[in-house]
């Protein structure tokens, strides 16, 4: 995956729910307590099928269960309005462009991200991928951000942002800006209108000003990934139904053309490192150019780095470059890599691999081996003058790290259904757990009003 982005400053760089509920939407810790409260034996439960929009296993994508629909329009006359907190599903053209609007106040920061979902069996070139453009009414840009598929060619889900930012000379009045959606490089493809998974927050500023340059020094090397016992941990098919990680080596398979989605949450001033390994296959023979991609994207699934590395049959590995402590002060950075870093919260590892390796090596499944390491020692979260929206984005709870250590099951709401479909037996479910369900849909409701 190729990354292309100017960012939130004036100077650019580039470089090779209900409808109130969080951007992770669901949250990992809301998924866990739900499960926890949840006894279900395993004769009582189905093999894992179908979430919503998606699969257990499989290329399709799992869009967020309470995403709303909303119209790309094709002008900024009719674009529809976005709300910070919410998750949206729509389209982009496959050709043009699809136009959306904000209603922003003078002091918050404000980002979006949009994933594009093209279909499996979708041709892409190298350079075709995704823009994402804030802009304000007088058509100035506040920044933009493009992702491109990147050598290997082969279609997956890929993201992009774009951020409206206080304290800045640009884009700081109160008022309406609009977010531009737009497929680009397609001219060497069949280009087809994809699906668009939109997720907005809102991030507060801060109560007293703070450090306007980013940390020049940290530890930049990369430690030994951890040699653990590997655990067994499935991986999510979208980000609303990403997997909770926590330090460790994890395992799971991954079949040409499936893209795994995993959360680590990393606290204020820790650090984040981590590994992918295909294994080896078991027939076949040749080369595949970009065959497994792992790419980070922090709390407001922005994207931070990624990584891929091309596949002859024999075990290999791709390894993020070395990230810095999570800090407030990382947003003055212009390295992406830093500036993404710019807030805790849950991280997510996306591996995906490639279509072109069934040409070569057979459908799979293919072994995927995770090694995640995360060092330093937490701080206090900056002091913030407001809440941010979703309320719980931009930060680490006890609940977030229990559910990482317990593998929070990806798609908990699939879980749920999987639970309906079996049917509910004499003891196989305590009372509490509907208790809990009972609560989460109220407070989704109350959330929802």
């Amino acid at each position: 995956m190729i990354r292309h982005f100017q960012g939130w400053r004036v100077m650019g760089r580039r470089t090779a729910g209900s409808e109130a509920h969080r951007g992770r939407f669901p949250s990992a810790r809301a998924r866990a307590a739900l499960l926890a409260a949840t006894v279900v034996t395993a004769a009582a439960l189905p093999a894992p099928t179908a979430m919503a929009d998606g699969t257990a296993s499989g290329t399709a994508y799992a869009f967020a269960e309470d995403a709303r629909s909303v119209p790309g329009a094709t002008g900024t006359t009719d674009a529809a309005r976005l709300q910070p907190g919410r998750t949206y599903k729509s389209t982009l053209p496959s050709s043009g462009k699809a136009y959306y609007s904000l209603a922003l106040d003078a002091t918050s920061n404000t980002y979006v991200s949009a994933t594009a979902v093209p279909a499996p069996d979708a041709t892409v070139s190298a350079v075709e991928g995704i823009k994402v453009t804030v802009q304000e009414t007088d058509g100035s840009s506040c920044s933009f951000d493009t992702t491109t598929f990147g050598a290997g060619r082969s279609p997956h889900p890929i993201a992009a942002w774009g951020a409206r930012e206080s304290g800045t000379s640009r884009c700081q009045a109160e008022g309406t800006y609009y977010v531009v959606v737009e497929h680009v490089g397609a001219k060497d493809s069949a280009p087809a209108a994809w699906d668009l998974e939109l997720a907005v927050v809102e991030e507060p500023g801060l109560a007293q000003p703070g450090a306007t340059r980013a940390p020049q020094a940290w530890e930049s090397a990369t430690p030994a990934p951890p040699t653990d016992e590997p655990e067994r941990r499935p991986g999510g098919a979208g980000f609303a139904t990403a997997t909770s990680l926590d330090q460790g080596v994890w395992t799971d398979d991954i079949e040409p053309g499936q893209t795994l989605f995993y959360e680590v949450p990393v606290d204020w001033g820790r650090q984040l490192y981590a590994t992918a390994e295909l294994g080896t296959a078991g027939s076949g023979s040749g080369y595949v150019v970009g065959a497994l991609d792992v790419s980070l994207y922090n709390p407001a699934r922005g994207p931070v780095e990624d990584a891929g590395v091309g596949y002859d049959g024999k075990q290999r590995s791709a390894t993020l470059d070395p990230l810095p402590p999570v800090a407030h002060a990382n947003r003055h950075s212009f390295t992406d890599r830093v500036a993404g870093m710019r807030f805790a919260g849950s991280y997510y590892l996306v591996v995906h691999l490639s279509t072109k390796v069934a040409e070569d090596f057979g459908d799979g499944p293919f072994g995927l081996t995770l090694r995640v390491r995360v060092a330093g020692t937490a701080q206090e979260a900056p002091a913030y003058a407001g809440q941010s929206v979703p309320d719980d984005v931009f930060e680490v709870t006890g609940q977030d790290r229990g559910a990482a250590g317990s593998g929070g099951a990806a798609g908990g709401n699939a879980a749920m259904t999987a639970l309906a479909a079996g049917g509910i037996g004499a003891g196989t479910v305590i009372l509490v757990g509907l208790g809990v369900w009972t609560v989460v849909a109220r407070r989704r409701a109350g959330l929802a009003g």
